[in-house]
């Protein structure tokens, strides 16, 4: 049986992890119910990536390290990216995940020239999104929860931009029929936001109480997480 793949870029905090769990949990929990077979693979400690005929989809994790370091691990799996694409493999990259499938198929990710965007932030929709697989019925504005310092500057060719925002111009896209990256992070709840700023307040300089103040339910993020994999149900069911 075709299972779906969560590929795990990255660790959180200790202090998170002890509280909440970890990136696979927080997923796992928004997918809710499901017959989907889930596997986790953690690239840190095993990066024998799964083949194409076991994959009924794959999400791809946040992480706390940066694309443009090109660690081992993470050329293996944007090799092993434009496969997935071509097959037609139902994909989600989330913040370090939506920016590796960029890279892997000739976008550019890099720091993003406003710095680090942090918390519970406005969302827009693009006039594409209406008819999208994975956006459609969502209102044309939304909340979502936000750590990050590098973008997807450039997006692939044939790409189609999404969602935006002042900070950033492509926080979700889609490549082909079912490959989508999101900057923003769907898996995410309040609280594990509010420890994402507590924790990162500790090396960098952060208006702490404001961004605490608004934080707040992001449910329509949320829900991406769930209809990715009522689509990857629905491939399966063909």
């Amino acid at each position: 049986m075709k299972k779906l793949f969560i590929i795990k870029t990255g660790i959180t905090f200790d202090n998170t992890k002890k509280l909440f769990g970890d990136f696979d949990k927080w997923i796992i929990e928004k997918i809710g119910e499901t017959t989907l077979e889930i596997v986790v693979i953690n690239m840190h400690t095993k990066y024998i990536l799964p083949s194409i005929k076991e994959c009924a989809g794959v999400i791809i994790t946040g992480s706390h390290s940066m694309v443009t370091n090109e660690e081992p691990w993470s050329v293996a799996l944007e090799k092993w990216i434009p496969t997935l694409v071509k097959n037609k493999i139902p994909l989600l990259g989330i913040c370090y995940g939506h920016q590796l499938i960029a890279k892997s198929m000739n976008g550019v990710s890099s720091y993003n020239k406003n710095g680090t965007e942090i918390g519970t932030v406005n969302i827009s929709l693009s006039l594409e999104a209406k008819d999208d697989e994975l956006f459609k019925n969502f209102p044309m504005k939304f909340k979502a929860h936000t750590i990050h310092s590098q973008s997807v500057e450039v997006l692939p060719l044939y790409a189609v931009r999404l969602a935006y925002n002042a900070f950033d111009k492509n926080h979700a896209y889609r490549i082909g029929s079912n490959t989508w990256g999101v900057q923003f992070h769907p898996e995410y709840d309040e609280n594990i936001m509010k420890s994402y700023i507590n924790e990162v307040s500790k090396t960098k300089n952060l208006e702490v109480e404001t961004l605490l103040l608004k934080v707040e339910q992001t449910q329509e993020a949320n829900f991406v997480i769930k209809r990715f994999a009522q689509i990857v149900q629905k491939e399966v069911n063909k």
